[in-house]
């Protein structure tokens, strides 16, 4: 009987999927690297898997199935033993009567199908899958009790206690819990839960201690989950663990702190950037994720629209001047701005950024920390760096009129300013900067561009399905309605935690700065007729109408486009 791999190629060839000089190229990178062939047309891009996996189904009588849509019985999963499912790359999925139904990648091994029914006794019915599928349905499945939270704690005994002083007053044996946290169940459990928040894709990780135990949750595009729970007995022990990793002060309890750490995972380093605030209970920590490759994917995979991000990349070729990024906390304007520097970041450049705390760590930027305790403020800091020849400057944030007042005065003398402010829109910087005391005729000339920015949930590809949305509802809240257009929703599927939502996009309202709304600025015109004149003239897409047309082409949800351009 002939394997996959001998009838592979005899298959694509009659069904003209490639040809005879593509199978030559194939099978020179077989005989140098050793890998399959199927493996090798999907990798050199010649095939794509599910094309593969379509046509075999044709060919061989073998039904395919999408193991992302199929939820199997876990006693189904452990009639085949891991090491057998990994090492045959296969899994089951379903048993009726004597019948053992069993995903494969590659239906055609009969070592395979020999093996797993002398295994399991019954007879094999294999059916076509993925074998990105068949990866994640094996992790999914096959974890082990000490893979998991609950498994790591089944290895201490529950008479173990880890807190020597009481809860009432808050002390804690130091030394103990120094001890404790070098313990292995402990370094266990921090460790997995920050290897498993990176596989949720998790901005933030709250440690939140409570009365009788200690809370972890998740924040996943934009909205916290609860993870577990662990008894209160671990608290100190783990958050000792954290301010270790972190370089904080393990003896001070009573006074807020930061730090950080990094990681390496899968190739990339991530950094925490750590915040412990005291409470009642004990100390709060939260971990803020620092992805360093999100700031180096260009503004073009932020999910911006075509138009806004014309006239952004517009601004930001001006040789100076200032730019502002607005929106509330959590809206994605540090990844914006770094992900600009990063665009900027050459050696002709002298990039300098002054933050509270800074951001991400880039090399070949000069960053400051504020430190207000010994007196470096935004506004000496911002002082003190135009000493220092730059090309390019980034200011956290303009929280008060000094630190305002000296970053108009630099971009009019050559430099290009980013920094960003908390307003509801991108006309709102105009009105926001007047307000700390800012000569209109000064914002008119430093002035570039404004622009507000939000992040949207973004539907789950894997469970997404039309939406019956009224169209009385769309027309009431100003959306037109064209005949035969679907809207979707996400369903909700493990993929994507039964959320309906996967990932996040970026929305935005961009304000270039033209010589009619100089003239308004300077004639201190209301920042409405500033909006209108800018939407009807220039072309400025607001927020609710980006929101709108993201949800027209299918990326997102109305409930999602409401949630977020509310106050629109």
């Amino acid at each position: 009987m002939a394997t996959l791999q001998e009838r592979l190629v005899e298959i694509m060839i009659n069904n003209r999927l490639v040809s005879r000089q593509q199978i030559d190229k194939v099978l020179k990178i077989q005989k140098d690297k050793g890998l399959s062939i199927k493996q090798i047309l999907i990798n050199e891009g010649i095939v794509k898997e599910k094309d593969l996996l379509s046509l075999f189904a044709k060919e061989l009588y073998i039904p395919p199935l999408d193991l992302s849509r199929y939820k199997i019985d876990k006693n189904i999963i452990d009639l085949i033993p891991r090491r057998v499912a990994s090492q045959y790359h296969l899994i089951a999925v379903s048993k009726i009567g004597n019948t053992l139904t069993v995903g494969m990648s590659d239906p055609m091994n009969i070592f395979a199908l020999d093996d797993v029914k002398a295994l399991t006794g019954y007879e094999i019915q294999p059916v076509m899958c993925l074998d990105a599928e068949i990866e994640k349905s094996i992790a999914k499945y096959y974890k082990t009790d000490k893979e998991t939270i609950s498994g790591i704690l089944k290895e201490t005994p529950e008479s173990e206690t880890l807190i020597t002083a009481q809860e009432n007053n808050l002390a804690v044996d130091v030394g103990t819990a120094l001890a404790e946290s070098e313990k292995a169940p402990i370094v266990k459990i921090v460790d997995l839960m920050i290897v498993q928040a990176l596989k949720k894709r998790v901005s933030d990780i709250h440690i939140e201690p409570e009365e009788a135990k200690l809370r972890i949750r998740y924040r996943i595009d934009g909205q916290l989950y609860d993870v577990f729970t662990l008894a209160k007995n671990y608290q100190n022990a783990v958050l000792a663990r954290l301010k270790i990793v972190s370089g904080l002060d393990i003896t001070e309890s009573r006074l807020p702190q930061d730090g950080r750490f990094k990681i390496r995972m899968e190739g990339r380093e991530v950094d925490f950037r750590v915040s412990a605030l005291p409470t009642i209970f004990g100390q709060k920590f939260v971990l803020r994720v620092l992805d360093r490759s999100n700031i180096t994917i260009g503004l073009e995979r932020l999910g911006f629209s075509s138009k806004s991000l014309e006239i952004f990349r517009e601004a930001i070729n001006k040789p100076y001047g200032m730019i502002l990024v607005t929106g509330p906390t959590g809206s994605g304007k540090s990844t914006t701005l770094y992900s600009v520097l990063s665009q900027l970041n050459t050696p002709q450049r002298n990039i300098i950024t002054i933050e509270d705390p800074v951001e991400y760590q880039v090399e070949g930027i000069t960053q400051i920390q504020v430190k207000s305790d010994i007196g470096l403020t935004f506004a000496s800091g911002l002082r003190s760096l135009l000493r220092q020849s730059p090309d390019v400057i980034m200011v956290g944030e303009i929280r008060d009129s000094e630190t305002a007042d000296i970053a108009v005065k630099a971009s009019l003398t050559g430099q290009l300013i980013f920094s960003t402010l908390h307003t509801n829109d991108a006309t709102g910087a105009i009105s926001r900067l007047v307000d700390m005391g800012i000569e209109p005729f000064l914002v008119a000339s430093s002035l570039v561009m404004a622009c507000a920015q939000r992040l949207m949930r973004a539907i789950c590809p894997q469970c997404k399905e039309p939406a019956d949305i009224p169209k009385e509802f769309l027309e009431k809240i100003g959306i037109k309605v064209t005949p035969n257009k679907v809207f979707y929703r996400g369903r909700g599927c493990d993929h994507c935690n039964n959320t309906g939502y996967f990932g996040r996009m970026g929305i935005l309202e961009v304000l270039f700065v033209d010589d009619n709304i100089r003239d308004m600025i300077i004639n201190k015109a209301m920042v409405d007729d500033i909006k209108n004149y800018a939407v009807a003239k220039c072309g400025m897409v607001t927020l609710r109408d980006d929101a709108y047309s993201k949800f027209a082409e299918g990326l997102t949800t109305i409930e999602e486009v409401i949630r977020v351009t509310t106050e629109d």
